[in-house]
């Protein structure tokens, strides 16, 4: 079954935010994943989130989206986004 993995990123450093945007990518790949959000527009429709940013990634299921956030390729990116954001991630099945 499916997986997806929301990230709700607050970008500190612009700048430094793009060398991660610009190797991200061909991790999430690496580990089959694919973008289905990264970044649009947002709309609050109930509560109080407001998120800055979201990326909603879609991966073939839930071992999948950790074996890709622990894999080496993503462990590379992240340290390319220290002290250029922080995140809020979480990964749930699909159905």
């Amino acid at each position: 079954m499916p997986a997806y993995l929301i990230a709700e990123t607050t970008i500190t450093d612009p700048e430094q935010y793009e060398h991660y945007k610009a190797a991200s990518p061909g991790a999430i790949a690496a580990g089959g994943g694919r973008f289905l959000a990264r970044g649009g527009e947002l709309a609050v429709l109930e509560g109080d989130w407001n998120p800055n940013r979201l990326v909603i990634l879609e991966f073939e299921d839930l071992d999948a989206v950790k074996r890709f956030y622990d894999s080496p390729e993503y462990q590379a990116a992240i340290k390319l986004r220290e002290g250029a954001a922080t995140l809020n991630l979480v990964a749930v099945e699909g159905i």
